[in-house]
């Protein structure tokens, strides 16, 4: 009898796994609030929040509640003040030249919004960004006569540069702006932004990045990018509580962005900057997540964040290997931190059905996502943080094995 690749995949044993595990990670994830009864496999989604960041998050709700007229009118200006720095040095930046917003949508809005399209002119993105994104380029170009169009580069790819030639060759002389992002959400590659940033430059485009998933996973250095404008999220890879997120703008103080929301801060007679009253004061909000993002930067510093990201890339890369054997399909980029580090997709095998998301979750209790790209090219995309374990790489594919063996 003939063999099948696919169906050996499917029946033989999991391999053992490389992962090396030290035992400081044992307490990390012991600090995570998370069910214990889930494998929780997407926190590029919405992130989770440890125990003590989540402490200084409520901690910060409660003074709120104390007094707020005295929080919002004394504490608040400083306190954010202060948070904006510690974060600024983190991301290689200044505090002038960023602002808190509650996501990277918020941001890319705002951004969006401001820049002055005329009828003819070209925004330009990949097949690869996050849908709500596209959305609002093409909800602003349709509003001003332009057109947002998408540069296609394939998987699996190999070489940076075919990226960058990609959306290069994409670009005319009616392109404004280039929309790319820092770490694909539907992929999970990370592109060569800084190259893509150093050509708008010369040719005198507009860089917008979307960095929702770069903030926490890894390093930044925003200033050295050379983008106009950049956006992350902190309840992501950072473990901040959600609605923390940051837009950076190049200019800082003398930014051209137009408030998304006009409140006090637009007719501040006293500015020194108009990044900081436009995006910091839009009205009563509870601000207790931006106040926690150095809480969460803190949580990284105190648990040697290096070691912690190395170890799920590991995990990451063992558990790539085994959905790559299991597809016989092979990986969608080099394996290499340059490309993704703990977040990645694999292909799945093309049988693969688009309930897959779901049965995983109801019938398994495992949360990751998986789809189709482009309606074509099934994908699962795994997140690795710090409270996963080689049982939730297993579960997954013990999982896997089983729904497909009966597909």
């Amino acid at each position: 009898m003939q063999s099948n690749p696919l169906q050996d995949a499917i029946l033989r044993p999991m391999t053992a796994m490389s992962i090396f595990q030290p035992e400081t990670l044992t307490h990390v994830r012991k600090q995570f609030l998370l069910d214990p009864s889930v494998v929780f496999l997407n926190h590029g989604s919405f992130g989770a929040c440890p125990a003590p960041v989540f402490d200084t998050y409520q901690r910060w709700q409660r003074e709120l509640e104390l007094n707020p007229v005295y929080f919002i009118s004394d504490v608040l200006r400083p306190a954010l003040a202060a948070a904006r720095e510690r974060l600024a040095a983190y991301v290689g930046t200044s505090a002038e030249r960023i602002a808190f917003v509650p996501n990277a949508t918020h941001a890319i809005n705002a951004v969006a919004r401001s820049i002055r399209l005329e009828p003819g002119d070209e925004v330009l993105g990949t097949d690869h960004e996050y849908g709500a994104v596209n959305n609002t380029w093409r909800f602003v170009c349709e509003k001003q006569g332009a057109q947002y169009v998408q540069a296609k580069f394939d998987i699996p790819v190999w070489d940076p540069d075919t990226i960058v030639e990609a959306v290069w060759s994409a670009v005319t002389d009616r392109t404004r702006v280039i929309m790319i992002s820092h770490i694909t959400s539907p992929t999970a590659l990370i592109l060569p932004v800084e190259e893509i940033c150093r050509r708008a430059r010369e040719a005198g485009v507009i860089t917008v990045i979307d960095g929702a998933h770069a903030l926490g996973q890894i390093d930044l250095a925003l200033d050295e990018m050379g983008a106009d404008y950049y956006t992350g999220n902190a309840h992501k890879w950072l473990c901040a509580p959600k609605g923390s997120a940051f837009l950076y703008a190049r200019l800082g103080p003398d930014t051209d962005l137009d408030p998304l929301v006009v409140s006090h801060g637009w007719s501040n007679t006293d500015s020194t900057s108009r990044l900081d009253d436009y995006f910091t004061w839009t009205g009563t909000i509870d601000p207790s997540a931006y106040l926690s993002v150095p809480a969460a930067i803190d949580f990284m510093a105190e648990n040697d964040w290096p070691v912690v990201r190395a170890t799920c890339h590991q995990l990451a890369s063992d558990l790539r290997r085994e959905l790559e054997l299991f597809s016989g399909r092979g990986p969608v980029c080099p394996d290499s931190t340059y490309w993704y580090s703990q977040m990645f997709t694999a292909f799945l095998p093309e049988n693969t059905d688009d309930n897959l998301r779901a049965r995983l979750w109801d019938d398994y209790r495992i949360i990751v996502p998986a789809g189709r790209m482009r309606g074509e090219v099934p994908l699962i995309r795994v997140s690795v943080q710090a409270y996963n374990t080689e049982e939730d790489a297993e579960r997954l594919l013990a999982a896997l094995r089983e729904i497909y063996a009966h597909s």
